[in-house]
């Protein structure tokens, strides 16, 4: 039995992602932060309900408190709970804005890992980090590689928690190199954290992730995207 943990899991690439793994056969914890929604997308997709706050210390230790007890290991964390927050441009002030998105996007992420990291200790477990292309540092630099990403924009905030994240996966395989971690693109994707703007529809963009999570690689970082491998 492959055991899945996937936060943010209630609607969207999250929702997506936990329908197409448990038609694989996979059993989902479907994580969400709204008791209500949670437990109602769980009971839609045959998933296990997994109440989580990416943002509340107490709320992650709680959850995986909750998946030891029930299931005892982890086999796979998706960690795909993320925010755009206020889209403001670099001339903004904005460090209260960084700071909230940095709160779900970099430290929730940090908290999930860490609070799930006893469980997944079977060979084969894998981390995947939800990112953006946005998060290259690569790309951002390069004003060729930005005019061929569809949806590039300057937004300091969002862009610089997912580089972070990308950071924290390359950090993260080389501290635990028995256990993967990767971090995905799913693309610009319609769904709620830009107002259904995206270009890909939402089963495109949880491809992406599904294919990350499929990865025969049992060890090593990558950074996967919808249309290939991504520059960090």
């Amino acid at each position: 039995m492959t055991i899945t943990v996937i936060t943010g899991a209630n609607k969207g690439l999250g929702y997506e992602t936990a329908r197409r793994l448990i038609e694989r056969g996979h059993t989902v914890y479907a994580g969400a932060r709204d008791v209500a929604r949670g437990e109602q997308a769980a009971a839609d997709l045959g998933a296990r309900p997994l109440l989580i706050d990416v943002t509340d210390e107490a709320s992650v230790r709680a959850a995986a408190q909750t998946v030891r007890a029930e299931a005892g290991h982890v086999d796979l964390l998706v960690n795909n709970a993320g925010i755009t927050g206020r889209l403001t441009t670099p001339a903004e002030p904005e460090a209260d804005v960084m700071r909230r998105v940095y709160e779900t996007n970099v430290f929730g992420a940090v908290r999930t890992i860490h609070a799930f990291l006893p469980m997944l200790s079977k060979p084969g477990a894998a981390v995947v980090n939800v990112s953006s292309g946005l998060g290259s540092i690569t790309v951002a630099a390069d004003p060729t590689l930005r005019a061929s990403v569809p949806g590039w924009a300057p937004f300091p905030a969002y862009a610089s928690s997912k580089a972070a994240l990308n950071m924290l996966t390359v950090l993260y395989a080389q501290t635990f190199p028995n256990l993967a971690f990767r971090a995905v693109d799913p693309g610009y994707t319609a769904t709620d954290l830009n107002g259904h703007r995206g270009y890909r529809t939402v089963e495109e963009g949880a491809r992406a992730i599904i294919e990350a999570v499929l990865d025969e690689r049992a060890t090593g970082s990558q950074f996967a995207g919808a249309d290939g491998d991504l520059p960090w």
